[in-house]
């Protein structure tokens, strides 16, 4: 076998450990789900009847609102992940796991490829949960196959980017505890963006904010694609964010995974 098939083997056998764990221990999924799906429902039973009469949509309240809040509920689910991803590999770093895939005769990489993909397997069919659970209570897309299918990139692109990302955070994380904690600013950044309110009702300064941080661009790229909203510039700032995002957290986590395990 060549290099790159021991090191293409290696990583399907990561990966098949992840989705295992994945299996034996369902509570991150759980977590993972019922955590957008608790959001979706506060925010669409509780805030919608006003926030949607807000938005000056033709229908208005809870149904205008549904349709609005999704995508933004759809990436906190990612956000979420990031919490999940960055704990499970610093658990291998902490619990010697790894330690102990270093004196095997296993691709180094195929550790990390193992969690990346597993991870963003998990977190493409957690989304998908929440989506139907969108469906269920009013969300109404007008896409068609090709939008729809454009939307599952973009939304992988940003998985992708946002699960390296989370790694290099395990790996930087001295404990699983302090790996819980490291990714949480993601978690409000669909908040202090386009997720749940239009970026015009803000204030001047966080209206800036909102609108040039990463997800914001996500989530109105996603508003096009599923409802036909104006995408803009969206797309191509996804894809650049995307791809920047990606590239930080891939080096990154290769140089904290590379180091000296005795320093």
């Amino acid at each position: 076998m060549t290099t790159l098939k021991y090191a293409a083997s290696d990583s399907a056998t990561m990966l098949r450990r992840n989705l295992r764990h994945m299996l034996r221990y369902p509570s991150m999924t759980l977590m993972l789900v019922g955590m957008p799906v608790i959001f979706l429902l506060l925010f669409v039973y509780v805030f919608g009847g006003t926030l949607g009469a807000g938005l000056g949509g033709a229908s208005g309240g809870r149904a205008e609102y549904v349709n609005y809040v999704t995508p933004g509920i759809v990436l906190m689910t990612v956000a979420g992940a990031a919490t999940g991803t960055a704990v499970s590999v610093a658990m291998d770093m902490t619990e010697g796991i790894v330690a102990r895939f270093r004196t095997m005769a296993i691709s180094r990489a195929s550790v990390l490829t193992g969690h990346v993909v597993g991870s963003v397997i998990q977190t493409l069919l957690s989304m998908a949960v929440v989506i139907g659970v969108a469906l269920l209570i009013g969300f109404r897309p007008t896409a068609g196959p090709l939008e729809w299918i454009a939307a599952t990139g973009v939304l992988t692109l940003f998985v992708l980017a946002l699960t390296w990302l989370s790694v290099a955070l395990g790996l930087v994380s001295k404990s699983a505890e302090a790996a819980s904690n490291a990714p949480m600013p993601l978690m409000l950044l669909p908040f202090l963006g386009s997720g749940f309110v239009p970026t015009e009702s803000m204030p001047a300064g966080l209206r800036w904010f909102a609108e040039y941080q990463p997800f914001t661009p996500v989530i109105e790229t996603l508003r096009g694609l599923l409802l036909g909203t104006p995408i803009g510039n969206g797309a191509i700032l996804t894809i650049a964010w995307s791809a920047g995002i990606t590239l930080i957290g891939y080096l990154w986590a290769k140089k904290l995974f590379n180091r000296d395990p005795s320093r």
